[in-house]
């Protein structure tokens, strides 16, 4: 691995010897995960899911931003075994990639599925993606449900949920996330989600707006953190140290200070929490875009590496890991590689 772990958690289901059952599980033997999941369909028909609410009826095919329409489209799904330790594990992150996103970074390492055209995309209806998730679940015996990009499929992905759960669906699910979250959007998912996975990318609007094409990401996604937060808290892990519930915070770290990692980390620490867990990536290589634009066209140097490491442990965050500065090319995906788009050829 190229991370190295910060602290161990403060929170262990083993240390009061409790067997985690996520919650949705009791949502839907109430009722309450299927009309969830209605009450989110209905909210296509004038899409308002993310902050960008363009209020056009996907239900009739008809595309906003993000490109999505009624039916889910996925890339592929495998065991990805290069996500944080506490997600990983040893057998693997049930990992589900969709297409499209609601962001458009000029440096993003996915953008053969998130912005480009994707001629290898499965489009699933939710009974397919239903036995996506159990297959996860029960081949590989993945330790959880990751859904990559997952904010414009949450109607969908709800109602296979609750075709899944009658089958036998009971491992966490992890919503991993741009940070570009609606409120709304979320209230609906208290109790649904175990674990939340939220990027943090910038602390200033004008370079969110410039190079993501999101000019109140700062506000909404440090809004969303917070629900986040009050919906599922601190990470908690079971006796094998896998995650079962609460939130980690993504950052990577972007050169030149684009990402803005001294505020955002301030923020978390002053307005958050300082028992966050945090992932703090320095895996930046410039994709896309990003080796035409002179402020993204170079991996991170040392010394702004050292610079975060140095405020992390000034603020006293001492949960989760951080990256170490080989990590540029280990986390490198490619979408059109048949299979496992880690797996190098």
């Amino acid at each position: 691995m190229t991370q190295f772990l910060l602290r161990s958690y403060t929170a262990s289901m083993s240390e009061n010897n409790i067997l985690y059952t996520p919650a949705y599980i009791a949502l839907y033997e109430s009722g309450e995960l299927k009309k969830r999941a209605d009450a989110l369909n209905a909210r296509l028909s004038a899409c308002d899911l993310c902050p960008r609410k363009c209020g056009v009826n996907r239900i009739d095919n008809v595309q906003g931003y993000c490109r999505s329409g009624p039916i889910v489209e996925i890339s592929s799904y495998c065991d990805h075994h290069g996500e944080e330790p506490a997600l990983s594990g040893t057998r693997g992150s049930g990992t589900i990639f969709f297409n499209h996103c609601n962001l458009k970074c000029v440096y993003c390492q996915n953008h053969q599925i998130s912005q480009d055209f994707d001629p290898s995309s499965k489009h699933v209806d939710s009974q397919e993606l239903a036995e996506i998730m159990l297959y996860l679940q029960n081949k590989p015996g993945c330790h959880n449900i990751n859904l990559v990009s997952p904010t414009h499929y949450i109607p969908q992905i709800v109602n296979a949920l609750n075709k899944a759960v009658p089958m036998g669906m009971k491992i966490p699910l992890v919503y991993n996330t741009n940070g570009y979250d609606s409120i709304s959007t979320l209230n609906l998912l208290d109790g649904i989600i175990d674990i939340y996975l939220p990027d943090i990318k910038y602390s200033s609007d004008r370079w969110a707006n410039k190079f993501s094409d999101a000019k109140d990401y700062v506000a909404c996604s440090r809004a969303a953190i917070k629900e986040m937060y009050r919906q599922v808290g601190n990470l908690i892990t079971d006796d094998s140290d896998i995650a079962v519930k609460g939130v980690i915070i993504r950052h990577l770290i972007l050169p030149n200070d684009i990402s803005g990692s001294i505020d955002s980390l301030k923020w978390i620490a002053h307005d958050l929490s300082k028992e966050a867990t945090l992932s703090i990536m320095a895996q930046y290589y410039p994709c896309h875009k990003a080796l035409n634009n002179r402020f993204l066209s170079r991996k991170i140097s040392p010394a702004e590496y050292r610079q975060v490491v140095d405020t992390v442990n000034e603020l006293d965050l001492e949960n989760g890991w951080l990256q170490e500065m080989d990590s540029a090319e280990h986390y490198l995906p490619d979408f059109e590689r048949q299979g496992h788009p880690f797996e190098k050829a």
